[in-house]
């Protein structure tokens, strides 16, 4: 059963979750009982390397048995930051879909639409068609998935303007579109938020007129999780996925009996230790009602204690930071050029923006977290390549991060990079890109499909082939939403996967997987061999 549209203003018109247009003539599935149960074969290789550089490959397999939920809940989505600028221009974006709402702009009529959303404006390629042409089918029916249409919304703002006024404060929407959708965004007002000055630049001081009264960080998280609760019964939903999507923090110092371990991180709350950010408040308390928490700014929201509470509560995170603009076309440059065989030497990048995000970056310590985040992109992919990097030729590339404060750009942000590379022979490469995107626009789609996608894998289970027991879940940390962000957060002892194609391929190949299919194929025997 699919949810009811009780939304922003009411219900008015169909729900949208839950439709399916894709059915796969296979025994490796069958439907019972409201789920879909499914059988795959993971073919790796395990690798060793002998002494004389001659690698030794053996090929694995291992058979498991996949269970999706195929009813689509009704869920809510709690932002942390409703009245920013993303937190905004979600809540226009899901009312004009909803309410089918078109607007004029000097260049005409514009109806509403999800661009930008993988989930909602994007395709899967299924197979051939009897030509042997490729097939694709809208991501958002390969399996029942949540609609933005349906999310039920919420959530919190150290600053009190209802969502109207706060859209209109953002200015990132054209006129026309915020005249509409102002009687539907004005009954929304931000729930009280949680406010530590040291964690943000001193200059949002003057927003936080919405904050949880006292010092006491223990009794922050039970406030939150009490919303959360409230939140929840009060719209009648069947399951809640809070995001943050608030300030850039400074990161916390990572400290042994304060952070560490679950334990300890508890015990440092209800101290009110100084290192308890904000995000991390909100985790734990997201956690402890076992809802998923998606942290979308650069910040170490997830320090060990949070990682091991959450693996502890068999509880869903995802992290960190946005990956919208500069970052994402990072994730395919920089794989291409090495793929290629060309040795990027130094990657120098530049941004300057000036909406509230850039104003708080403003500060050093939050523009460090930012430059963390940023910094890490291209690791993995210069571990790929032997040839390129290594001791005798090098192994690092000079990445230099810049972000400035600059209010006339408003939320069109503007970033210039420049990718500077040795070519054979002692020959050099110098791409250099300008790029100017609209931030909120680009980053609004990221929460859609994170929620989304969030909300789908805690419907899957697995277990090997023949196990004994119960479907288990997946691991806490659902790295499965990589492809949405800057730096991944990965399982404790594993390497995060920053390549844009390599994290899209494991979507789609999930995808498949759940519905008996094999992993996508281009090797187009049909063209290529008699």
């Amino acid at each position: 059963m699919s949810p009811s549209a009780d939304t922003i203003a009411g219900n008015p018109g169909a729900v949208k979750s839950g439709i399916t247009s894709v059915h796969v003539n296979t025994d490796r599935t069958q439907i019972k009982d409201g789920n879909l149960y499914s059988t795959y074969t993971y073919d790796n290789a395990t690798v060793s390397k002998s002494a004389d550089g001659k690698y030794e490959v053996t090929p694995t397999s291992t058979d498991y048995e996949f269970k999706v939920d195929l009813t689509v809940p009704k869920t809510g989505l709690m932002l942390v930051g409703l009245g920013g600028n993303n937190g905004t221009t979600l809540a226009a974006a899901v009312a004009a879909n909803r309410h089918n709402i078109k607007f004029n702009t000097k260049n005409g009529e514009i109806e509403p639409n999800y661009f930008g959303s993988v989930t909602q404006a994007s395709t899967i390629k299924l197979g051939v068609d009897k030509d042997g042409k490729d097939v694709y089918a809208p991501f958002s029916e390969v399996l029942p998935m949540l609609h933005p249409n349906d999310f039920v919304l919420g959530g919190w703002d150290i600053s009190s303007l209802n969502l109207s006024d706060a859209m209109k404060r953002a200015k990132v929407l054209e006129y026309d579109l915020q005249r509409q959708v102002a009687k539907h965004l004005q009954p929304i007002t931000p729930m009280k938020s949680v406010y530590y000055p040291d964690f943000i630049a001193a200059n949002q001081g003057e927003r936080a007129d919405n904050v949880i009264e006292g010092t006491d960080k223990w009794a922050h998280v039970e406030h939150i999780r009490k919303d959360i609760r409230e939140f929840k019964e009060k719209n009648g939903l069947d399951k809640v996925i809070v995001l943050w999507t608030a300030n850039t923090e400074r990161y916390a110092n990572l400290i042994d009996g304060v952070n560490d371990t679950a334990d300890n991180l508890l015990k440092s709350i209800k101290e009110s230790h100084e290192e308890i950010a904000p995000s991390t408040v909100f985790a734990v308390a997201s956690i402890l009602e076992g809802v998923p928490y998606i942290n979308g700014s650069p910040q170490n929201t997830f320090v060990p204690g949070c990682i091991e509470l959450a693996e502890r509560e068999g509880a869903y995170i995802g992290g960190d930071d946005f990956k919208s603009g500069q970052t994402k076309l990072k994730s395919v440059l920089a794989q291409f050029l090495v793929d290629a065989g060309i040795k990027p030497l130094s990657v120098a990048s530049y941004n300057h923006l000036g909406n509230n995000d850039g104003f708080n970056l403003s500060a050093p310590q939050q523009f460090r977290s930012k430059e963390i985040s940023k910094a890490s992109v291209i690791d993995d992919m210069i571990e790929s390549n032997q040839l390129l990097y290594n001791d005798k030729n090098g192994n690092s590339v000079d990445h230099c991060i810049v972000i400035k404060y600059v209010p006339a750009v408003g939320d069109s942000k503007v970033a210039m990079d420049e990718y500077h590379s040795e070519l054979m022979l002692g020959g050099h490469n110098t791409i250099s890109i300008h790029n100017v995107c609209e931030d909120s626009l680009l980053a609004t789609p990221l929460i859609i499909d994170l929620v989304i996608m969030a909300e789908f894998l805690s419907r899957v289970s697995y277990k090997k082939k023949g196990e004994e027991g119960d479907f288990q879940k997946f691991h806490s940390v659902l790295s499965f939403l990589s492809y949405w962000l800057k730096a991944p957060l990965t399982r404790p002892g594993f390497d995060a996967v920053n390549g844009l194609n390599k994290q899209r391929a494991a979507l789609e190949n999930l995808m498949r997987a759940l519905i008996g299919l094999k992993p996508n194929n281009d090797m187009k025997l049909e063209e290529r061999c008699l």
